[in-house]
């Protein structure tokens, strides 16, 4: 990391302050009512939770809707299955909407970020398609990790440079009503940590610019998860929720250690009063790869999934 990146970075927290409450209006549209502390989190339920149990997308919407959740983050992936498989995206928004549930987020991996301008062109080509899928069925929001850059074989990533190429995919969103959130990837070479995530979004200068936000991740890429107190919680529209266990020290840790959320060390009570605190309205969506959990029946664990998460905001927020 150049100087010149690391004085962006100490600084860009100052400047959430100031910013986020200006990017994050126009994004939420909602008003400043308060609302009662464990109501404020609506709970979603990404497929990746049950994604080994390698059931139909409907059959996840389903189990998503049967489990309590009001909200479900499907992959991209899983949608183009279902449309191979001849259902069409008129059906399935029929049926997450017969179900009670919003689209919150959609995973896709588009190389909108890479240095490369022939790959990134088909990374922005990709996306554009992506975003249409997530449209289609409802949802007004994509994941924008940073795919193709998490190697440590990738080449340098110029903060300032991720955040015109941010930009040029949330003008995009603008011309298809989907909005993509800068994921913070914990084992990134480039964009593992929030600060990082924050620069590129403040510096897109783009006034629907938010923070794709994630329990692990924080932890995976070295972040305080109190540095979320810094940024306005309107611009964190979606959280990935869960915990990690403390046998293995953070490098050590991959997504498969995932575990159900208050049955690792996160400091999750933290994480939902600094929530609360900074304004936050949005989705929590349970996100595991467990492959423990992947062996047993998807609607237990989606069940179970939900009944932790109850119990750790009730735990945040008693009375």
């Amino acid at each position: 990391m150049s100087r010149r990146e690391y004085l962006q970075i100490a600084g860009v927290f100052g400047a959430a302050a100031l910013l986020g409450t200006t990017m994050s209006t126009t994004l939420s549209g909602q008003d400043a009512t308060p609302k009662p502390d464990a109501a404020r989190f609506r709970l979603c339920l990404n497929t990746s939770t049950i994604r080994g149990q390698e059931l139909p997308l409907e059959q996840e919407i389903e189990i998503a809707s049967n489990a309590g959740f009001t909200g479900i983050e499907p992959w991209i992936s899983e949608i183009e299955n279902a449309v191979g498989r001849g259902i069409s995206l008129a059906e399935l928004r029929t049926r997450i909407n017969d179900a009670g549930l919003t689209v919150e987020g959609a995973i896709g991996f588009a190389r909108w970020i890479v240095n490369d301008d022939i790959e990134r062109q088909r990374g922005l080509d990709e996306m554009k398609k992506d975003m249409d899928l997530v449209r289609e069925l409802g949802g007004t929001r994509i994941a924008a990790p940073p795919a193709g850059m998490q190697d440590e074989g990738s080449s340098p990533l110029d903060l300032l440079e991720a955040a015109d190429r941010y930009r040029a995919i949330l003008e995009l969103g603008d011309e298809t009503g989907v909005t993509p959130m800068i994921e913070v990837w914990g084992f990134s070479k480039n964009v593992a940590r929030l600060g990082e995530a924050a620069l590129i979004a403040i510096e897109s200068q783009h006034p629907k610019a938010c923070i794709l936000t994630d329990v692990y991740h924080l932890h995976k890429g070295g972040s305080d998860a109190r540095s979320l107190k810094l940024l306005s919680g309107p611009a964190l529209p979606v959280m990935h929720f869960n915990d990690y266990p403390g046998e293995k020290t953070r490098t050590e840790l991959n997504d498969s250690d995932r575990v159900y959320p208050g049955d690792g060390i996160a400091p999750l009570t933290e994480i939902l009063h600094i929530l609360r605190d900074i304004g936050f309205d949005g989705a929590l969506s349970l996100e595991l790869f467990n492959k423990s959990y992947w062996k047993d029946d998807a609607s237990t664990v989606a069940k179970t999934g939900i009944a932790k998460m109850k119990q750790a905001i009730a735990a945040a927020f008693p009375g």
